[in-house]
């Protein structure tokens, strides 16, 4: 550790990044595989194979798990680690070194994660005729942040399950991250169907808007967000760590944020695409990512939001289940979701948007705004990367 700040890299110009990105994908001649080749094999493919392969194992727990590691969550992190040494239950647990110190500091994204988890997993096990009753925190809720603590015991109870439509579009989800077509608006009943999908009662609520300048006023506001979050070190430099950048640093860590593909792939091999660069905001790389992140985020064709009354871990919990329930309903529709967390962290920087954020979504000083995603019609994606269940199973 040195307070010496390490010299920066030389930045090509503005116009040659362009131009290899314009290319889709520039190979080094050397390859001796050829450029062709060399493009067609740079899909990390295996790394998606659990979406495939979802639905086996001799253990209808184990068969669960498949489904529940598909759940979304907070820098695709996959913050869930499971104990079966207890037959007919399952011991969830937080992986603590999947936390995110810098933005999400009290672990409540995480935690939110988790509640999608183990909706995803009581929703497969109903479809083979299990209930499963969740037993949240069962050794005390953990603050300010989770600890070595379970964070739930899901208990199975064979015959009690009621099978959910949701549960077919599990392997179907996928956060897009991709700019939405701005010419298509998204259908008030769909929207309306969406918020009835998340079952959010009592102390949690569902909320979204379509209108012109509500959509519009949150642009701005996510925008801001994002444009904090860049421009403070620590939080940036978290995501750069997380960052896998090409084939073999997605098969090798199936996490994390996926910067794989041909033309990533190629502007790293040639030097455009570094971690370095990226951490540096006067850089190209940094102001490309900028630029294509705004696009991203201005091009919001409706929100959805949940807000509780408080910030428990079981209110974080049920946001999580809340919220992969209106993903999977939105997809049964055909819609998009991304959702949209830098102005809800809670870090020092973004108090005073989060200020602003919980004012403009109609929330109470004393509510907690859990999620807030963007909604829209975008582009065919393919899966994110993740872990086996079984890598995800603790040894007993």
């Amino acid at each position: 550790m040195t307070d010496t700040p390490s010299p920066k890299p030389s930045q090509p110009s503005r116009r040659t990044f362009v131009r290899v990105l314009g290319a889709g994908g520039i190979i080094l001649g050397a390859s001796a595989l050829g450029a062709g080749t060399w493009v067609t094999t740079r899909d990390p493919a295996t790394a998606r194979e659990p979406w495939q392969n979802a639905g086996q194992g001799d253990d209808v727990r184990v068969r669960a798990l498949s489904y529940a590691i598909l759940a979304p969550n907070a820098h695709n992190r996959q913050p869930w680690s499971v104990d079966l040494s207890e037959p007919g239950s399952v011991t969830l647990y937080c992986d603590l070194d999947r936390r995110l110190p810098e933005t999400d500091p009290f672990d409540r994204q995480i935690t939110v994660s988790l509640g999608c988890f183990i909706e995803l997993f009581t929703l497969a096990a109903a479809e083979e005729g299990f209930g499963v009753e969740a037993n949240l925190f069962p050794q005390g809720e953990p603050s300010p942040r989770l600890d070595a603590r379970p964070v739930a015991r899901l208990q199975l109870a064979p015959g009690n399950g009621t099978r959910d439509p949701l549960f077919a579009q599990i392997v179907n989800r996928h956060t897009n991250k991709e700019p939405f077509d701005t010419a298509r608006s998204v259908p008030a009943g769909d929207v309306a169907a969406v918020l009835a999908a998340s079952g959010a009662a009592g102390s949690l609520q569902a909320g979204s808007t379509l209108e012109d300048a509500k959509i519009l006023e949150l642009r701005e506001l996510t925008w801001r967000g994002h444009e904090i979050e860049s421009f403070t070190p620590r939080t940036l430099q978290e995501s750069i760590d997380l960052m896998r950048i090409g084939k073999a640093e997605v098969l090798a860590n199936p996490d994390g944020i996926d910067l794989s593909g041909p033309l990533f792939e190629s502007l790293n091999v040639a030097g455009l695409l570094t971690r370095e660069q990226i951490a540096d905001t006067t850089s190209t790389a940094f102001q490309q990512g900028l630029d294509a992140y705004r696009e991203m985020i201005f091009s919001a064709m409706g929100y959805v939001w949940l807000i509780s009354d408080g910030d428990t871990r079981a209110e974080q919990i049920a946001a999580g289940r809340a919220y992969v329930r209106m993903h999977l309903e939105a997809t049964a529709r055909g819609i998009d979701v991304h959702p949209l967390s830098q102005a809800l962290q809670e870090y020092e920087e973004i108090a005073e948007l989060y200020s602003d954020a919980k004012t403009t979504l109609g929330a109470q000083p004393t509510q907690t705004v859990q999620m807030l995603a963007r909604i829209g019609y975008g582009p065919t994606i393919k899966a994110s990367p993740r872990w086996l269940a079984e890598t995800r199973i603790r040894n007993t």
